[in-house]
């Protein structure tokens, strides 16, 4: 089985390299990835960069060109349900792309001809992030994730995309992540930390709390994949 592990910068996959410790740096695509052996199985490791396009690319590189059979999202995000605070976890049961409109052709936001507007991830999945998070004693929540090129930090922009997606954080990446691994058959997993609120203080918070956040993430991902392993589902 080989694993793909996933983010969108540089402080996203630190962890994680950190904790393999010993891989192999291969350049392809306009990109670096990283590969190990991880307790007998394979890992492709990889941050794509910012935005749709480029988690696109990335994704799609981890399972065409490295052969990648399950792909887990390690990320921060911004929070748009109230329940969510700094460093709460949660994972995406579906997610949609805000920024995604031909509603002048009478189509529902996010959606395109022989689309959906959500896509659903891995139920395996979820459910075994269930039994890590019960095992680290932690608290996770379940949700929808909107994803757009767009770094959002308007209140009245984020509670938009909570009303019409019903979404309780949104990104810039997981939903194109999710297009990819849905077509290609890859079961996948996104996981976010929250790194902040989405509202005028944003980019400000964000660059307090985006290490923290992504540490724990990362802790979870790894969590998963010792399990995946262990048990080779």
């Amino acid at each position: 089985m080989k694993i793909a592990i996933m983010g969108a910068m540089p402080e996203e996959i630190a962890p994680i390299l950190q904790k393999i410790g010993s891989y192999k740096t291969i350049d392809y695509a306009g990109n670096r990835y990283y590969e190990a052996t991880y307790k007998n199985s394979e890992l492709v490791i990889a941050y794509s960069k910012i935005g749709k396009v480029f988690s696109t690319l990335t994704a799609t590189t981890m399972i065409e060109h490295f052969g990648a059979e399950i792909l887990l999202f390690s990320g921060v995000a911004g929070a748009i349900s109230p329940e969510l605070k700094v460093s709460d976890l949660i994972v995406a049961t579906k997610l949609a792309q805000h920024d995604l409109d031909i509603t002048a052709f009478g189509h529902p936001y996010g959606y395109v001809p022989e689309g959906s507007v959500f896509v659903a991830a891995d139920k395996e999945l979820l459910e075994l992030s269930k039994r890590v998070a019960s095992s680290m004693k932690k608290s996770i929540k379940e949700g929808v994730i909107a994803t757009g090129d767009q770094f959002v930090a308007n209140e009245e922009r984020k509670n938009w995309i909570g009303s019409i997606f019903g979404a309780d954080a949104l990104e810039m990446e997981g939903a194109s992540v999710a297009v990819v691994c849905n077509a290609l058959n890859v079961p996948f997993f996104i996981l976010r930390s929250i790194s902040d609120a989405a509202d005028m203080d944003a980019s400000f918070s964000f660059d307090e709390f985006l290490l923290t956040s992504a540490n724990e993430s990362a802790e979870f991902v790894m969590k998963m994949v010792d399990e995946l392993v262990n048990k080779n589902i």
